[in-house]
């Protein structure tokens, strides 16, 4: 129980995709602009996150290595990837239209977000068990949903701000991103998982 919360709190805050290995910074940045917007996102990509840390360990584990084919698990954990996004494409598209309007072309970045594919890498090149790959998968997805409404929320608030012309927009982004980044940092003595 131990060992899958600290695998829980190294993915959401110590090693934090977005923050740590930056991945996923496209979504990250184009995404951050509203908090609703965020979250949406934020829990869009943690279903993705959970559902392909649970197919690939299961692909992985009893397709490619019982028949001697790991080399594939690149293109087998992409194609994976890109048939979760559709279903969950689908499924927001019937239950919250609103929110799929909202989301509109970042919902297919989801597809290209190189953190759910470093997930998985992740994932088995540390050989995690199927329960602590879901833990690993959920973790991931809610440190990338906080690094997005983080980021989001300081976004909205700068609208009201006196930013230099050369700072804004892309810029003073991406000092944003920095400090939390090296705000998220200060919680690595926790846990080096």
């Amino acid at each position: 129980m131990i060992n899958l919360t600290l695998i829980f709190i190294a993915a959401a805050i110590t090693h934090n995709f977005v923050l740590t290995y930056f991945l996923g910074i496209c979504p990250f940045i184009g995404v951050s602009k509203r908090i609703e917007q965020a979250v949406g996102m934020g829990i869009a990509t943690t279903f993705v996150m959970t559902l392909a840390a649970c197919v690939t360990w299961i692909i992985y584990h009893f397709i490619l290595i019982r028949f001697g084919l790991p080399f594939l698990q690149y293109a087998s954990f992409i194609i994976v990837i890109a048939s979760l996004v559709q279903i969950v494409e689908m499924f927001i598209r019937k239950v919250s239209p609103a929110l799929y309007r909202a989301l509109g072309i970042y919902l297919p970045l989801i597809t290209t977000n190189c953190a759910i594919l470093g997930l998985t890498l992740f994932m088995i090149l540390r050989k995690y068990t199927f329960l602590e790959g879901v833990v690993f998968g959920v973790g991931a997805g809610c440190g990338f949903t906080l690094a997005l409404v983080i980021m989001a929320g300081i976004r909205e608030e700068l609208e009201c701000c006196d930013i230099p012309k050369p700072l804004q927009g892309a810029g003073i982004t991406l000092i944003i991103a920095g400090m939390l980044a090296l705000s998220f940092m200060g919680f690595g003595g926790l846990i080096s998982r």
